[in-house]
């Protein structure tokens, strides 16, 4: 399967938050997205995790 599902965390409390999945053959390098943190209360970039 060309697609894995990921874990996003926060960047500022490392509260895992949302999860996605994305295609590992066309983007080898780990996904950043602003998204809504509901413990910090605001937007915040979110990391790719394991």
């Amino acid at each position: 399967m060309p697609r894995e599902i990921i874990t996003l965390a926060c960047s500022e409390c490392k509260n895992r938050n949302y999860s996605t999945t994305r295609n590992k053959k066309k983007k080898q390098e780990k996904l950043e997205l602003k998204k809504y943190c509901s413990t910090c209360r605001k937007h915040n970039l979110h990391k790719e995790t394991k």
